[in-house]
């Protein structure tokens, strides 16, 4: 890998993650001469950085305009929640269809590290954590075109859960992740599938009221805090910022 592509992919990883996190706000502005100067980088990789996750629709970055995280309207998300809900049905029926009894093993590990998260009270980590078992899932259903359609729409829910979502217990997110695994362990593609529906429902639920954007904060500061971390190839923990009105989770 090139120099050039490191630093993309870095910078790149380092604000997809803030962004799921929920660390920055739907219509948190990104100026490029901010983004250049925290990732050492040049306007042009720069704005390559902010089309890559536009393409993903986690950045709006118009023309001759200050970029910003995509801030989608109640419409949007209602299309994202149903175009969620297809793909998650698909990808339960093709998981089962290639069990293995290490994806038990994988998927029940990550609900532990979810507990975890819960019980240090890393809300941020926890929100991350909730939307990758969706994408393992993903992962497991053998369709690379599925798996990377799906990890678009987790990461455009966790947008609208920071702009709509109303607050939601850890707990329940667990619970719900230990049944899909025990349906799934069970072979048992209707109740999965039953559970899954019931899940994504509740979490939908959550994002239907209007709310206000979170609490002020440095942009720099939450920049430095993921960059750092991932070009020390340590997994991003929380950022230290002041508390935002709490949010749901996935």
């Amino acid at each position: 890998m090139s120099k050039k592509s490191s630093r993309v992919d870095l910078a790149s990883q380092a604000l997809r993650q803030a962004i799921i996190e929920q660390a920055l706000p739907p219509g948190t502005k990104l100026p490029e001469d901010e983004l250049g100067t925290r990732f050492g980088m040049s306007r042009t990789l720069v704005r390559e950085v902010l089309a890559q996750l536009q393409s993903e629709g986690l950045v709006d970055a118009p023309p001759r305009r200050t970029a910003t995280t995509a801030k989608p309207t109640l419409d949007q998300a209602k299309e994202i929640f149903e175009t969620r809900r297809m793909l998650e049905r698909e990808v339960v029926r093709l998981v089962i269809a290639r069990w293995q009894p290490r994806f038990g093993a994988e998927l029940e590990g990550h609900v532990r590290a979810e507990e975890a998260a819960r019980q240090a009270g890393e809300a941020r980590v926890s929100i991350r954590l909730a939307g990758e078992f969706h994408t393992r899932l993903g992962e497991m259903a053998g369709n690379a075109l599925i798996r990377r359609y799906l990890g678009e729409v987790v990461s455009r829910c966790s947008l609208i859960l920071a702009l709509y979502g109303r607050p939601h217990s850890a707990d329940c997110a667990v619970n719900e992740h230990r049944e899909i695994v025990a349906a799934l362990r069970a072979g048992d593609a209707d109740a999965a599938i039953r559970i899954m529906d019931r899940h994504l429902g509740s979490v939908e639920q959550r994002a239907l009221l209007d709310g206000d954007s979170a609490a002020g904060f440095d942009l720099g500061a939450v920049l430095s805090r993921y960059s750092e971390a991932l070009a020390g190839g340590a997994s991003v923990k929380v950022a230290r910022l002041p508390k935002p009105k709490a949010r749901g989770k996935r």
